[in-house]
């Protein structure tokens, strides 16, 4: 039966493109399992692929002579996620689940590989801990700066808000909402100067600056106009 999950239009080649929908549709399923909270669900996945979108569009209008194998940056924005130790599965082989899934539907081992390097190397911890990392795999695969600065993006501005307080909601309960914006200081207003293009980088300052103002407003809010007694 035909899959009836929306199918976004990106620049995907046609001879991918029964690859993607595969993919698309199982990473629908998999990001709304009960195990996956509002802030990482399949409405992030498909943020995250319109601003690789953005990114790539703007990038590509900027610099013509860069290449880039949309086959591989797309379906790493829509496998991102997939296997994220925050919300690994009991037996889950988080390692290389992106590439037996890929294999599993087709792709060639090299686009399998490819595609697992990038997203193994998109987060925020793999990159403070090992920077070196991923300036090597930018070296070879061009396409994870594009996804590395999609996905942090939708960590900042409106909806980093939003998803910061719904986490908080989610995996710290029993503690103040305040932890939220300890997030925003700890992380969060770091990751404009981490990204890697110049659209992304653009973005994510606009974006930081409603983190700053956000927060100021909330600590000015939440201030008590009394003190405690002894």
């Amino acid at each position: 039966m035909a899959s009836t999950i929306p199918l976004p239009i990106v620049s995907v080649p046609s001879e991918h493109k029964d690859l993607f929908a595969s993919i698309n549709t199982f990473v629908h399923a998999y990001m709304s399992s009960s195990g996956h909270d509002n802030s990482h669900d399949y409405h992030h996945i498909l943020r995250v692929l319109s601003n690789a979108n953005l990114i790539f569009e703007a990038e590509q209008k900027a610099n013509p002579d860069a290449v880039y194998d949309t086959c591989a940056l797309f379906l790493a924005a829509l496998l991102h996620d997939v296997g994220d130790y925050k919300y690994a599965k009991p037996g889950e082989d988080v390692e290389n689940q992106v590439s037996i899934l890929l294999l599993e539907r087709g792709a060639s081992t090299e686009l399998a590989l490819k595609v697992q390097t990038i997203v193994k190397h998109v987060g925020y911890t793999n990159e403070s801990k090992n920077p070196q990392s991923v300036i090597d795999v930018l070296a070879r695969y061009p396409e994870l700066a594009i996804v590395q600065d999609a996905d942090r993006l939708d960590a900042i501005g409106a909806v980093g808000v939003a998803r910061c307080f719904t986490f908080g909601g989610a995996r710290k309960q029993g503690e103040p909402m305040a932890v939220a914006i300890e997030h925003f200081e700890e992380k969060l207003v770091k990751l404009p100067e981490m990204m890697k293009t110049q659209t992304g980088r653009m973005m994510a300052e606009e974006r930081k600056s409603v983190l700053v103002e956000f927060a100021k407003q909330f600590e000015a809010e939440a201030k008590l106009s009394f003190s405690f007694a002894d």
